[in-house]
């Protein structure tokens, strides 16, 4: 793991950081970071052995810099980093980091920034670093994650063969820095716009607006006025990599989407001069004559993005390292990007809809009505709980359902899950109709290296911290010795089972085929949680059959004495995958008929072609398909903390009204799955 910055003995003393600025007040993610960082914020005046903090070039910057002058203090430049939110700042999101400059800005050519130094002294040689630096760059391009990131990855560019030209905000901090004569920012852009039209003749010039352009902040250098012939101007939300993609040319003045072209590949045309020219990676219109050494993209990345930014986690509360910080955004923005449009729910029992609020109500408050025609005309998104979905009433309604790692404790026992699936073909215990986990597998038959190893740490933290779906625990009696094979118990009127399964269709049909198939092994029964729990109905004579009934016995040592498992669609095949344990199913679960099991049940073959290793059916079912909350935060987050969550026992503890309430909806669930039979 990587361990986040700490402060160096000489830095351990606390520096008192004045400022004059009414954001470092009212910001408190930015007050926490500084804190963090080893500044104690004060008000009043500095001795010369204080820092005065200033906010980049902002209109109150100058304040700082009076009084920094009169009293012989080092200033402090603060700005956001370069991964900071969905929106841009004036939306007030907090941002993930700060750059905090002691030499200089960043962006402000007239004296080197601490930044500067660092592509210019250090030796960026160390391999690990590099590695780290590529992992990253790969990962921001796969995530589509930039500095802001309100658009989606769906919205389609334009034809590829484009000649991209990068508008900015009229006035941005950067763009004064590069043009400080008044009125040469203007004639900056108007020269980067012919000189893209003259040195790419008869070539579509796309012009792209800042995003706080298009969210009607403030205005770019370019507008309508500038369309003629074959400019375009593209004033919609696209992923800037996705632009990038297409572009044959790219043209910025100091935009940091010049540095995300590098990143690409591409060798930027650059007006201004913005941290990353002058080290052989751009074409330069006005270099900086001091830096003449030559970097790679993955060097200056590393500078940039892991060395010379601070990070802050917003889970922990605490400084963190830059792929902490790609994880959660990655988890913020997935949520924005699915949910922004907003959600109207039905079939949601009510004990549930606090939890479905804090999983999709982020953007815009989840509303709750069992009325189709409500739902096709709310102008929102439409999910329903996967078992109570109707084939004929809910079409082009999403399926909702808990993920794989749930909670510690279980959902019959109306413990909240930190993890749900979000389906918009069908549901993944449903093999009866394609499925986006179904796809998702599909998919992952090819996994790049960084997707490998990502998968197989998970699967290492997984059977190494004994994880699986409720997390219940317990003891393991002495097993008898010979070819022992679990034979795992579902609720009786599981959807899974109604739904997966064809000729065997109950415990005791399992236990049977099992027991025929297997005359001389050791089968040992496990019953379903639920059911010995008494909330669900499943219960079934097996001493007649097994060598042995297990009760309240922890699943996961189980598969560490077992041989292989017996399963009709239970969850505990797939974790019996995780640690190498035999599974045969006798049912359709998902994890079934890719070639990792013996399957003995009718499976969707004509779906299930592709042939993804273990490896790409955990990073589908397990990276991909889920969104997951932390339980401390409850802030949208990535598999591994849950993971790290449950392991430590920091899951939503269960209560007793829950428990009561628990009761009560088992007996009323037997009740009716008694009447169905009857």
């Amino acid at each position: 793991m990587i361990m986040p910055k700490t402060m160096t003995t000489a830095e351990s003393a606390r520096s008192r950081l004045f400022y004059f600025n009414g954001g470092f007040l009212w910001q408190r993610r930015l007050r926490r970071i500084l804190t963090l960082a080893g500044y104690d914020l004060r008000l009043g005046k500095p001795t010369s052995s204080d820092l005065v903090a200033v906010w980049g070039n902002a209109g109150t910057a100058h304040r700082g810099h009076q009084v920094a002058e009169a009293q012989g203090c080092d200033l402090l430049h603060v700005e956001d980093a370069f991964l900071r939110s969905i929106h841009p700042g004036r939306s007030g999101e907090p941002p993930l980091g700060l750059l905090l400059d002691r030499s200089g800005l960043h962006f402000d050519p007239a004296q080197p920034s601490d930044l500067e130094t660092l592509l210019t002294q250090h030796p960026l040689d160390d391999s690990a670093l590099m590695r780290r630096a590529r992992r990253a760059i790969e990962r921001l391009q796969d995530a589509h994650l930039s500095k802001y990131n309100a658009y989606s990855p769906d919205s389609a560019p334009p034809e590829p063969g484009y000649v991209l030209v990068i508008d900015q905000v009229r006035g941005d901090a950067s763009v004064r820095a590069s043009c400080p004569h008044e009125g040469t920012d203007v004639l900056r852009f108007q020269e980067m716009l012919y000189y893209a039209q003259d040195e790419n003749p008869g070539a579509r010039i796309i012009i792209k607006t800042h995003p706080e352009d298009t969210a009607g902040h403030r205005p770019g250098y370019y507008s309508t006025k500038d369309v003629h012939g074959k400019v375009e101007l593209l004033d919609t939300a696209v992923s800037p990599w996705a632009l990038l993609d297409g572009a044959i040319a790219v043209y910025t003045v100091s935009s940091h989407m010049g540095f995300e072209a590098i990143l690409t590949g591409h060798r930027p045309r650059v007006f201004g001069q913005p941290f990353y020219i002058g080290w052989g990676l751009s074409d330069d219109r006005f270099p900086v004559q001091r830096r003449q050494r030559r970097l790679t993209r993955a060097q200056l990345f590393a500078a940039a993005m892991i060395l010379y930014p601070t990070w802050y986690s917003p889970y922990d509360d605490r400084l963190c390292e830059l792929e902490e910080v790609i994880d959660a955004l990655e988890a913020e923005v997935r949520h924005w990007r699915q949910d922004r449009a907003g959600w109207i729910a039905a079939s949601i029992g009510l004990w549930k809809r606090p939890h479905l609020q804090a999983f999709f109500g982020r953007s815009r408050k989840l509303r709750f009505s069992n009325s189709s025609k409500t739902a096709r005309h709310s102008g929102r998104n439409w999910m329903v709980w996967a078992s109570r979905a109707s084939k004929t009433k809910h079409i082009g309604a999403h399926r909702v359902e808990d993920g794989f790692l749930r909670s510690r404790g279980l959902g019959a026992d109306l413990v909240p899950p930190v993890s749900l699936v979000l389906d918009r073909q069908g549901i993944h215990y449903d093999p009866s109709e394609p499925s986006d986990l179904e796809d998702l597998i599909a998919a992952r038959a090819t996994l790049t290296a960084a997707q490998e190893r990502r998968a197989e740490r998970l699967i290492q933290r997984i059977v190494r911290n004994s994880l699986s779906k409720y997390n219940l625990g317990g003891s393991v009696p002495d097993l008898p010795e010979g070819h022992r094979i679990l034979v795992v118990g579902q609720v009786a009127d599981d959807a899974s089972v109604r739904l997966g399964t064809e000729k065997i269709t109950t415990n005791a049909q399992l236990l049977r085929a099992a027991r025929q198939a297997n005359p001389d092994a050791i089968l040992i029964y496990k019953p379903h949680p639920d059911v010995e729990a008494g909330l669900r109905d499943g219960q079934v004579a097996a001493e007649g059959i097994a060598n042995l009934v297990v009760a309240d016995a922890d699943p996961m040592a189980l598969l560490d004495a077992v041989h292989e498992i017996w399963t009709m669609t239970s969850l505990l095949g797939f974790e019996a995958l995780l640690r190498g344990v035999k599974v045969t199913t006798l049912g359709a679960p998902f994890y079934a008929g890719w070639g990792l099991t013996r399957d003995l049940g009718a499976v969707p073959v004509a779906r299930r072609r592709a042939r993804p290793s273990l490896l790409g059916l955990v990073h589908a079912a397990l990276i991909d398909y889920p969104r997951y909350i932390d339980p401390v935060s409850g802030l949208p987050c990535q598999v591994e903390l849950v993971a790290d969550r449950l392991a430590s026992d920091a899951a939503l503890p269960r209560t007793t009204s829950n428990r009561m309430l628990a009761k009560l909806q088992g007996l009323m669930s037997s009740y009716a799955f008694l009447w169905r039979r009857g």
